[in-house]
């Protein structure tokens, strides 16, 4: 804690220096001066003595465990103190780099005697991450307004900043659920040979004797059997390479960014089918699983996940990653594994790893497209070294389509896609995989 002369102090010491220039004709100004500069520095004194410190002053915040990339949201301070008079504070907030990157703001709240008073800020996130630290500096004046006294407040942060939903993909958040049940519409049971238990009723001339709950029948004294319905929950498995493929930048956007705007979308619409989602993201290491589960739980673990991934500049160790996969999960599902491929022989492992999952699961493989490579291999050279770079590009594209076509022949279901586009088309395959009962 220290204290700092205000405005008002340096003007009136200012005042008091012109006594001095009287000194030339008048000697008994200088004893004067000394005089009257000696009870200004100890006025000074007094009023930082009095001004509050951080004991006196308390704030706390309002805000949302969870935050998403771009879009506003309001953050609620309550300011207070048990002093008997209105205190004036100068606040200095530094916020967490991924919460806001701007300079600190500084403002002025005047707090009244025995009242607290709120304060609404909009927050509007500019990147994915988790929120770590933070603290206010408070420069409060003393009665007089002579001094302030300035110290820290900590009032860290601790939250997750999820990657952006676009507004095309947000068909399967709460809310929407919710009204689409108002509106009668619901998942419809179909009693058949499925495994899912369903209800017991009475057993009738014709129903098979395995499917008699011999339990339920000594309770109730009368033969039950047990009705069962098609099962209709799969099972999906979003897998994202967090390796060095995705870490380029398109069009001035992050790739990886996009991927996990479009696996963030592909777990909302899984849950909304009511189907068990996990999630597995890895580089040269497995550094996040979450396991497959349904409804709320599932996709707060999928968020926290995502909001940690880091892209690293390493070679992706497709072995160790689907070694992993068979170890944590023997239940066929949809595994969806977000990637890119730059030629067959650079991908050698991944294709032999994507086939490796049939017929026991169904892989899909979403890759982006580079807009910027693809414009150069279109656009008419107008240089020598244009061309160059035309037939280099032309190249690359021709490898590439080549790799996807070697993944497709493997059965491998292949999602081709430029970045701004991926949610979209990932949501969409699934929802076509599931109409066509593939899963």
């Amino acid at each position: 804690m220290k204290f700092l002369p205000t405005r008002r102090w340096y003007t009136v010491a200012a005042a008091l220096a012109m006594i001095g220039l009287a000194g030339l004709v008048w000697p008994a100004a200088i004893g004067l001066l000394v005089a009257a500069d000696l009870a200004w520095v100890v006025a000074l004194l007094a009023d930082a003595l009095l001004a509050p410190d951080g004991s006196h002053v308390t704030v706390t915040r309002s805000a949302p465990p969870g935050l998403s990339v771009g879009r506003p949201v309001t953050i609620r301070y309550r300011w207070k103190h048990d002093l008997r008079r209105t205190v004036r504070i100068r606040v200095r907030e530094t916020l967490p780099p991924a919460l806001d990157d701007r300079a600190p703001d500084v403002r002025v709240l005047t707090i009244p005697r025995g009242r607290p008073i709120d304060e609404v800020r909009q927050l509007t996130p500019p990147r994915r991450g988790l929120a770590q630290g933070g603290s206010f500096t408070v420069r409060a004046e003393g009665p007089w307004g002579l001094a302030v006294r300035q110290g820290n407040l900590p009032l860290p942060w601790s939250l997750s900043i999820y990657p952006e939903l676009p507004p095309a993909t947000r068909l399967s958040l709460p809310a929407q659920i919710r009204r689409k049940r108002e509106a009668g519409l619901r998942a419809v049971r179909m009693l058949g040979e499925g495994r899912v238990f369903e209800s017991l009723r009475e057993w009738v001339p014709g129903d098979d004797s395995r499917a008699i709950d011999w339990k339920a029948t000594a309770r109730r004294g009368r033969p039950m059997v047990r009705q069962y319905e098609d099962e209709r929950r799969q099972q999906v498995l979003i897998v994202v390479d967090a390796g060095r493929q995705l870490t380029a930048e398109s069009d001035g956007t992050a790739r990886l960014e996009k991927v996990l705007e479009a696996a963030l979308a592909l777990a909302q619409s899984a849950i909304e089918q009511d189907d068990n989602v996990g999630l597995m993201v890895f580089d040269d290491q497995v550094r996040h699983y979450v396991p497959p589960r349904r409804g709320r739980a599932a996709l707060r673990g999928i968020l926290n996940a995502l909001a940690a991934v880091q892209g690293r500049l390493v070679e992706p160790d497709y072995p160790l990653a689907f070694r992993h996969l068979a170890l944590k999960s023997r239940r066929r599902a949809l595994t969806v594994l977000f990637t890119d491929v730059i030629d067959r022989a650079s991908s050698q492992a991944l294709l032999a790893r994507m086939g490796s999952l049939r017929p026991r699961h169904l892989p899909v493989a979403v890759t982006l497209r580079d807009p910027a490579l693809e414009r150069v291999a279109t656009a008419r050279p107008s240089t020598d070294a244009a061309a160059f770079e035309r037939a280099a590009a032309e190249e690359l594209l021709l490898e590439r389509s080549e790799a996807l076509a070697a993944m497709r022949e493997v059965g491998v279901v292949v999602v081709d896609v430029a970045p701004a586009g991926a949610a979209d088309a990932v949501v969409s395959q699934y929802r076509t995989l599931k109409r066509k009962g593939m899963l």
